[in-house]
């Protein structure tokens, strides 16, 4: 209070509401704060912990992988399917390829060229493309693309709907109805941005129908534009890190992991076992694949073939998609915990997978303990000098768990300083999302479709390609993050005048972070 009152020169006014304010915080401090904050970073550290083993337990388990070669080709049977003279084409079965669009003008040609391109039996092959487009001149230009490959002996149909129910989900269980379907074994699912190769169809079906207990053979995402900005090689980064672990693991251990949604081929018997698409969550996809997995099917992750796509380019879109990414799973989580229990098909430690690791570890307590402390609880101890944090807790674990997440992008260790700070500020967001998940909020049931820009994207490098955006306060700037930053700011500033901790480097590159990204400029940097 001495040093407070000899180093500050305030009106006597000022003066007086900062002398209250520090009493009044001296008083409810150590009956209250003190005692709150312990709280705060036990469950912290214990989430922590939870969370690191979950790291190193996934590290382990791709090491063998990796170490003994348990490729899919030796874990399930696969042979390449032949021609039969006697049948003919006859032999090959029926595959569905759906194409569900919204508004897809800039990627709608790329999408439906390369479901059209795939080598398969042309008799044994529909394409279908599920149009749910509100822009008639988007819609008519869809239309007429379909009818260009239908003029080249493509089985191509062109499918509407007069409402959007169920967003994805609807139109893909709308799709499924049609009477054509009823000839076809598999459907081979690609969202409108992913271009498959021609041997996507060879590659797959063969696992689908030598094993008959295999409902889904998912491939992996291959970034088409992810050295267009800093923000793109961050996703690039977290998802790799998702495709090259996560995937892989639930692959090899319990034959379970979470469809992607595109750039995967079903049995349609395990759909249809499974109850069909539902549009209770923004995560139709995960939903399908948790329920099948409840039924005993088994899947299966191709991490050797790799199908394009893009990354959000903005920050506005990418905010978008990772709203529906975090939300989804903490709301479906709500739904199924008690099926998942009640479920008598599966054994007892895959549930354990599926509740424990699958959804509370990696859905919510990732996103939870990297905001609540890295961003709120241990900048509190600034404030608090009181309550400590243990090094291993603060320093240790965090380090070990971030360096397992960056293995699957070596190409990018050099940016991993910028990947925490930018995972950092999107945990405030994934939190927010996660919480109104879990609590099933306001926005729980928001689907708004991820802005694509297709080939757009490579004009920018070309001179005034684009017209400047006009500067929109609601879309461009971002209250939390910046209330955050200045919070963090906040305690930087305390630390170098009164604390003990000397976090104050750490406090403000982070809140430099917060502000970067509340005024939505982390889209404009490109790096090396």
């Amino acid at each position: 209070m001495d040093r407070f009152s000899s180093t500050t020169v305030l009106p006597d006014g000022q003066d007086d509401i900062t002398e209250q304010f520090l009493i009044i915080w001296g008083q409810i401090k150590a009956p209250l704060i003190v005692p709150l904050l312990k709280m705060a970073v036990f469950l912290c550290l214990a989430m922590s912990v939870m969370l690191f083993m979950e790291r190193v337990y996934m590290a382990i388990v791709i090491s063998l992988v990796k170490l003994f070669g348990r490729k899919p080709e030796r874990r399930y049977k696969w042979e390449p399917l032949k021609d039969d003279l006697e049948h003919g084409n006859s032999a090959y079965p029926t595959v569905l390829v759906q194409i569900p669009m919204f508004n897809e003008k800039e990627v709608y040609q790329l999408s439906i060229g390369a479901a059209c391109g795939l080598s398969w039996p042309t008799d044994r092959i529909i394409v279908q493309v599920l149009d749910d487009s509100t822009d008639p001149i988007v819609k008519n230009m869809v239309e007429m693309e379909c009818q260009r490959w239908a003029s080249k002996g493509i089985n191509i149909k062109y499918e509407i709907r007069d409402n959007r129910n169920g967003y994805k989900a609807g139109a893909l269980k709308e799709g499924l109805r049609h009477s054509y379907v009823k000839q076809c074994d598999y459907v081979a699912i690609f969202d409108a941005d992913f271009q498959p190769e021609p041997d996507f169809l060879w590659r797959t079906i063969p696992f689908l129908v030598h094993n008959p207990d295999l409902a889904l053979v998912q491939a992996r995402w291959k970034f088409v534009n992810a050295n267009e900005c800093l923000m793109t090689r961050m996703q690039e980064m977290s998802l790799d890190y998702h495709f090259s672990v996560e995937q892989e693991v639930g692959s090899s251990t319990y034959a379970f992991f979470g469809f992607n949604g595109t750039a995967g081929v079903w049995r349609i018997a395990a759909i249809d076992e499974a109850g069909g698409w539902k549009d209770r969550t923004t995560v139709e996809d995960m939903d399908l694949a948790v329920r099948a997995s409840l039924k005993g099917w088994k899947f299966l992750y191709l991490g050797s073939l790799k199908v394009k796509n893009e990354l959000p380019s903005t920050f506005k879109a990418y905010r978008y998609q990772q709203h529906r990414w975090s939300c989804g799973p903490a709301n479906l989580f709500r739904k199924m915990l008690s099926e998942i229990m009640r479920n008598k098909k599966v054994t007892l430690w895959k549930k354990v997978h599926v509740i424990y690791s699958f959804f509370f570890i990696r859905k919510i307590v990732a996103h939870i303990v990297t905001f609540i402390f890295y961003c709120v609880v241990l900048p509190a101890t600034v404030l608090v000098p009181e309550v400590e944090i243990p090094k291993w807790g603060a320093v240790y674990i965090p380090s070990i768990i971030t360096l397992l997440n960056a293995v699957g992008t070596p190409r990018s260790l050099h940016l991993l300083v910028f990947w925490i700070l930018f995972e950092n500020v999107m945990s405030l967001h994934r939190t927010k999302a996660t919480f109104i998940g879990l609590l099933e909020a306001g926005r729980v049931n928001e689907w708004i479709v991820t802005e694509k820009l297709g080939d757009a994207h490579k004009l920018k490098s070309a001179p005034k390609a684009f017209k400047k955006p006009r500067f929109r306060i609601g879309e461009r700037v971002h209250l939390l993050e910046l209330a955050t930053g200045c919070y963090l700011f906040f305690c930087g500033c305390y630390d170098i005048a009164f604390g003990k901790n000397h976090f104050f480097i750490y406090l403000f590159v982070q809140a430099t972070a917060f502000f970067v990204m509340g005024f939505g400029y982390i889209g404009t940097f490109v790096p090396s």
